[in-house]
């Protein structure tokens, strides 16, 4: 039993999705001329990606230019016409009537030559749209269109995807339940999240959480959220399943014993104690969290105690124990089951002396014990580190339950 900080995670399955993805498409139609891209290539933004056969849109362009032109040319012819009936007007040449019309014409003319600018910008534009660029830093995909063929707006599966991959996202739900506890987090501050695999629940990388999503999924009651991880190794891939770990809070010196020693019954959860007699007490403990490895308890057992956290099966409150060493190397273990084996293949006289002597038998790991007698032999249980087997004796040649290990 001893205090330490324990962090609180909150886990969720999901899956790695690209930080943006966009489907490159033309924005005008026309022969697809050049790719300047090779798969799987990383790209940045306004890159040339491909490019379109121009010379329609060329040919468009300079057309608006030319009448922009022919209408530039007639505004000025207007205007001197405007100048001179003005000046009539005033030494009563000329009369308000072809004043008002030459006012007029000027204005239709600079009215035309607005228009003629509005179709050089829509046919410069439509010039640009031939040269394909990357709209945003991404990996190239597989391409789906080559050289030669003809491609437009309309195509649905567009010249590439582009995909920004570094940094990346991953989404994961989680229940309902614990929406609650993720917003109170997250307003004190950043949450961090960590990418996990699946089989041996190593950490992937690491990143934070970037949103939770503003509404619950009523047919499944979980909730979307959204981390963002830097990918520097290219770890993460899109597509790809991978479990999340939230971390909401970090507990601070609380008690903590192995979660294999808590112990499950009709009147809730205990742990079996080794007293300072050497022997074992049940006690009823209040467990906050647990998880595979520990178990956060809130009380029932104090600072220093030391639990058992095998051989539940033939212990009893107040069984005599002994704490035994940690289990031999795998070569002794060996040559301890050889002995057993040999016992089994004596005569009948050796069968006989043993009888008179004493059994010799194997225990757990290849421990021995004698019991001669009518005396009761301590047992070795399988233990390791902090956490060795726990024998017991009783009188009357009786062998009584083991613990198979115990931890401070």
């Amino acid at each position: 039993m001893k205090t330490e900080d324990v962090p609180v995670y909150i886990d969720g399955v999901g899956s790695v999705k690209p930080l943006n993805s966009v489907t490159v498409r033309p924005e005008v139609s026309g022969k697809l001329v050049a790719i300047n891209f090779a798969e799987g290539q990383d790209v940045k933004a306004g890159d040339v990606l491909a490019r379109i056969d121009d010379a329609v849109y060329r040919a468009t362009l300079e057309q608006a230019l030319g009448k922009l032109a022919q209408d530039q040319a007639l505004l000025q012819n207007a205007e001197l016409d405007l100048d001179r009936y003005q000046k009539l007007l005033q030494s009563s040449s000329g009369t308000q009537q072809q004043v008002d019309t030459a006012r007029s014409q000027v204005a239709q003319y600079r009215a035309t030559i607005q228009s003629d600018q509005a179709a050089i910008d829509s046919a410069r534009a439509s010039l640009d749209y031939t040269t394909i660029k990357a709209p945003i830093d991404g990996r190239t995909g597989i391409r789906n269109v080559d050289v030669g063929n003809i491609v437009g707006p309309s195509d649905s599966t567009g010249i590439v995807t582009l995909s920004q991959i570094r940094p990346i996202s991953v989404l994961f739900s989680i229940p309902q339940q614990q929406l609650g506890r993720i917003n109170s987090a997250m307003s004190r501050g950043a949450l961090s999240v960590q990418a996990i695999t699946g089989a041996d629940n190593a950490v992937i990388d690491d990143g934070h959480l970037a949103v939770v999503d503003n509404q619950v999924d009523a047919t499944t009651g979980t909730v979307k959220l959204k981390a963002d991880f830097p990918n520097e190794k290219l770890a993460l891939w899109p597509g790809a399943f991978v479990n999340a770990r939230l971390l909401v809070e970090t507990l601070k010196d609380v008690m903590v014993i192995p979660t294999a020693s808590v112990q499950r019954g009709p009147d809730g959860t205990f742990v079996y104690v080794v007293t300072p007699e050497d022997t074992v007490a049940i006690r009823k403990v209040k467990v906050a969290q647990q998880d595979d490895v520990r178990a956060i308890i809130d009380s029932g057992v104090a600072i220093g105690d030391k639990v058992v956290t095998t051989g539940f099966a033939r212990l009893q409150d107040g069984a005599k124990v002994t704490v035994s060493t940690p289990a031999p190397p795998q070569g002794t273990e060996a040559a301890g089951e050889a002995s057993a084996h040999g016992a089994h293949n004596r005569n009948n006289d050796s069968a006989r002396n043993d009888a008179s002597n004493g059994a010799h038998n194997v225990g757990p790991n290849g421990s021995h014990r004698h019991q001669q007698n009518g005396d009761g032999g301590d047992v070795s249980g399988a233990g390791s580190g902090s956490r060795p087997a726990a024998g017991s004796q009783a009188s009357g040649g009786a062998s009584a339950p083991a613990a198979g290990g115990a931890s401070p």
